[in-house]
């Protein structure tokens, strides 16, 4: 018998309604509608369902509301008897794998969320800082031409999400001229990222800083099942690392592809994607075809998925 598990999304899939269809069906995803929005003293659940694209843009609002549907549709799974062997999570998403693993409270995670994208927003103002996908290279590659672009400002590799997808951020310049180095090298694209912040490099590390802070006040506890972190790519390995890992998170890059692969060589071979869309069940396509992979964001794919796992 092979081992299940559960990816929690990241920022970009965050869209008005989602989690609606799961809270108006099950009361222990609305419950957490509800809890979420006693944690941070507005209505999320309105924000979610009624907000508009705009609203749910804005980094300090799009962090909460995430992980806000992604744990409800965690309940979901859990009361369908559903249980991880392993955990992770895309950038924002560890939060939630550290919600499952019962490391963290979740009402704890989502306040601090809303902290982490107030302090990432606040960080680099707007137009100073850019991300952009490079397709078709390896991370040598990428890594090389974000060195070469170096030379006029801030550029490093931020999310290597598997093999031909990898994100570059850092200065405006810096990340235009990794994207001229980058064709030049044989590219497929480079495309530029519609973000607030250039994520996961150097100009973050403030925030980070004052992510830490808030943290000294939140309680962590031991996990009950393994998450996998992505400033390593490997395990947590005590409750003691979680909140560094977490404030480095903010300002290293996210080795998304390396997290995968660790726990496909721990024998996990079912993947179940939570969250808003399918953007890890993309990457899991090129990682490695051999595997199964569901996701979990409506009624629709909810039933899928536990047909495919009744099979």
């Amino acid at each position: 018998m092979g081992k299940i598990a559960f990816l929690f999304a990241g920022q970009g899939s965050q869209a008005p309604g989602m989690g609606r269809e799961l809270a108006e069906n099950f009361e222990c995803a609305d419950a957490v509608f509800d809890e979420a929005s006693a944690a941070l003293g507005f209505d999320i659940k309105d924000m979610i369902f009624n907000g508009t694209q705009e609203t749910l843009m804005i980094t300090e609002n799009t962090q909460p509301t995430i992980v806000t549907m992604s744990v409800a549709a965690l309940r979901v799974l859990e009361e369908k008897g559903i249980k991880p062997d392993v955990a992770a999570g895309l950038s924002l998403g560890e939060y939630t794998a550290h919600v499952a693993a019962g490391s963290m409270k979740f009402a704890d995670a989502v306040k601090l969320v809303k902290k982490r994208g107030k302090y990432m927003q606040e960080e680099v103002p707007v137009g100073v800082g850019a991300m952009a996908a490079i397709l078709g290279l390896d991370a040598q590659q990428v890594r090389e031409a974000a060195k070469r672009a170096s030379e006029v400002g801030v550029c490093t590799g931020a999310n290597f999400n598997c093999p031909g997808q990898i994100v570059v951020s850092g200065e405006t310049a810096a990340v235009d001229k990794c994207c001229e180095i980058a064709k030049e090298m044989g590219a497929k694209r480079a495309v530029k990222l519609a973000v607030s912040a250039p994520f996961h490099c150097s100009l973050l590390t403030g925030a980070g800083e004052k992510l830490a802070k808030e943290m000294e006040n939140v309680p962590v506890y031991d996990m009950q099942i393994p998450v996998v972190t992505n400033v390593t790519g490997d395990y947590v390995k005590s409750k003691d690392d979680i909140k560094r890992l977490l404030k480095d998170q903010v300002s290293n890059s996210v080795l998304w592809e390396d997290s995968i692969r660790r726990m496909i060589a721990d024998g996990v071979d079912t993947f179940i994607e939570i969250g808003p869309g399918k953007a890890l069940s993309g990457f899991m396509k090129k990682i490695d075809k051999t595997v199964r992979c569901f996701n979990v964001e409506d009624m629709a794919s909810l039933d899928r998925t536990l047909e495919g796992l009744a099979r």
